[in-house]
C-alpha cells in the first residue's frame, strides 16, 4: 500500500538490494533466527548482512548465564563479516517474532554498524514478513564514527 512506510519505494536505489537478492536477504534473517540461543529471554533474532561485494552472512542471537557475554545477531553477522574479510555493506534485514512491530536494532549494534559507514539500509521487519527500510544515518543520527578521530 502506498504512503503506508511498510514497503520500498517502486525503484530502489543501484545499491539497494531488490527482487529476488532482497526476498533472499529478508529469507535469510529469518533462518537465523531460528538459531538463535536465547533460553533466558526467549526473545530470538537473526540478522543477514550484505557486502558490498554481493555476499549475505548471517547472524543470530547468543545469550550466555552471564547475561552481559551475549552477543547480538547483528553483531554476530558484521563479526562473522569481518572474519571473512569484509568491512563494506550495503545492506542487512533484521528478523524476530515481535508480532505487530518492527524489530529494531539495540544501541550498541547501531555504534557497531556505523563504525562501517552511515550511507547503507537496514531492513526492519515484522513476523509476518513486512518492513520498512531506514539508512543506518537515520537509525544514529549525530553519530561518532572513525574519521571524529581524526579531529583533535
Amino acid at each position: 500500500m502506498e504512503g503506508d512506510g511498510q514497503h520500498p519505494a517502486p525503484t530502489a536505489p543501484p545499491d539497494r538490494p531488490h527482487g529476488e537478492r532482497l526476498q533472499l536477504l529478508l529469507r535469510r534473517s529469518r533462518e537465523a533466527k531460528n538459531c538463535a540461543y536465547c533460553p533466558y529471554s526467549r526473545f530470538p533474532v537473526g540478522a543477514a548482512l550484505l557486502t558490498a561485494g554481493g555476499e549475505i552472512f548471517s547472524g543470530c542471537n547468543v545469550e550466555n548465564a552471564c547475561y552481559s557475554l551475549g552477543v547480538c545477531a547483528e553483531r554476530t553477522a558484521i563479526q562473522k563479516a569481518i572474519s571473512e574479510g569484509h568491512t563494506s555493506f550495503r545492506a542487512m534485514a533484521i528478523a524476530s517474532d515481535m508480532g505487530d512491530h518492527f524489530i529494531t536494532p539495540c544501541g550498541a549494534c547501531r555504534q557497531v554498524m556505523r563504525e562501517f559507514g552511515t550511507d547503507w539500509d537496514i531492513y526492519l521487519t515484522k513476523a509476518d514478513g513486512t518492513y520498512i527500510v531506514k539508512r543506518l544515518e537515520e537509525l544514529l543520527p549525530l553519530s561518532f564514527g572513525p574519521e571524529d578521530l581524526k579531529k583533535v
